[in-house]
């Protein structure tokens, strides 16, 4: 028998990434320092933090018919991911992010989605295809930087085989009341959150109950992030904080989908919510400290010395 893998479909990007010594502001022009030329991509981030959690890991999306497919697909290779699933768009450039991380780490970024966006019907039929062959108690993690008609399809091939989807719901806009229903866990961010549910997340209270709309709509598990790294998680009507640990911020790109991934290895593995969560919070946390998201992702070793000062803080979140 096969064992269960992660399936990550959604973005694959070439990042450009400097350190700036202050915050971009309307006609400023900044000196930056500590250029990089790596690979990114919601997707392609989930990926790699799920093989250096020890699992395979399964990559669909695309790339375009240029030089930067190598820059975004050559650490994921180097990692042993598997990678026939990515696909190429003729005459289209691969998505570029271009970011810039201030002396806070808060970093921020202008994405060219590029061959992301672009996919025909030989791709989705392949992301399908993927799909439908993955062993038992596989897990798909799914982004919306890619269009809502490859989601849906492939939302609807993993639900058709009962395997659980983890939905990381950028861009909001995009996110289809449909996909909601087959979802298994969702984790937004405050502003996804207030963009799915009306609610303005501007604290604990506010996040229960985005938490607890989205759960009315059929979602077991979601997991609501704070901006302090934590999150609130809603599971079988209950409602529990989940919290940060202090570290020391040194570039917060990709944290979020250290998160999703987190949460996806966590399901691989059959852990309950509560667990799943704080994997997922320890992950982010880890991945704020260091330069660069995919470089900074955390081992197995480095993860699990950290589960037991979340776990610790987990309490109950109760409210209106």
């Amino acid at each position: 028998m096969h064992e269960p893998v992660l399936l990550s479909l959604g973005s694959i990007n070439a990042d450009f990434e400097v350190r700036v010594d202050e915050p971009l502001a309307e006609g400023l022009t900044l000196m930056a320092h500590d250029f990089a030329r790596v690979g990114g991509g919601k997707a392609a981030n989930v990926a790699l933090l799920a093989r250096r959690l020890g699992h395979r890991a399964v990559l669909i999306g695309r790339v375009g018919d240029d030089d930067l497919r190598e820059q975004a697909l050559a650490p994921l290779r180097r990692a042993g991911i598997d990678l026939p699933h990515v696909s190429t768009a003729p005459r289209t450039a691969t998505a570029v992010s271009m970011i810039t991380v201030p002396p806070d780490g808060k970093k921020s970024i202008v994405l060219a989605p590029n061959a992301n966006d672009r996919w025909d019907d030989a791709a989705v039929r392949d992301a399908v295809g993927a799909i439908a062959a993955a062993p038992e108690g596989s897990v798909l993690a799914v982004d919306y930087e890619v269009p809502a008609d490859v989601v849906r399809a492939a939302t609807e091939a993993a639900a058709s085989r009962g395997l659980r989807i983890v939905l990381d719901p950028s861009s909001a806009d995009r996110v289809e009341a449909d996909v909601l229903g087959r979802v298994f866990a969702i984790a937004p961010n405050a502003k996804e959150a207030e963009q799915l549910t009306g609610i303005a997340v501007d604290g604990s209270d506010a996040a229960r109950r985005a938490a607890s709309r989205l759960a009315d709509r059929g979602i077991a598990m979601v997991c609501v992030k704070m901006a302090d790294g934590g999150c609130v998680l809603a599971h079988g009507r209950q409602f529990t904080l989940v919290p940060a640990v202090d570290l020391d911020v040194v570039d917060s790109t990709g944290a979020g989908d250290a998160f999703t991934g987190g949460l996806a290895v966590a399901l691989l593995e059959n852990r309950n919510p509560v667990e799943a969560a704080c994997m997922a919070v320890a992950a982010s946390g880890l991945a704020v400290t260091g330069y660069r998201s995919q470089e900074s992702y955390p081992d197995r070793e480095r993860l699990d010395r950290m589960l037991p000062a979340i776990a610790g803080g987990v309490r109950a979140c109760a409210g209106a």
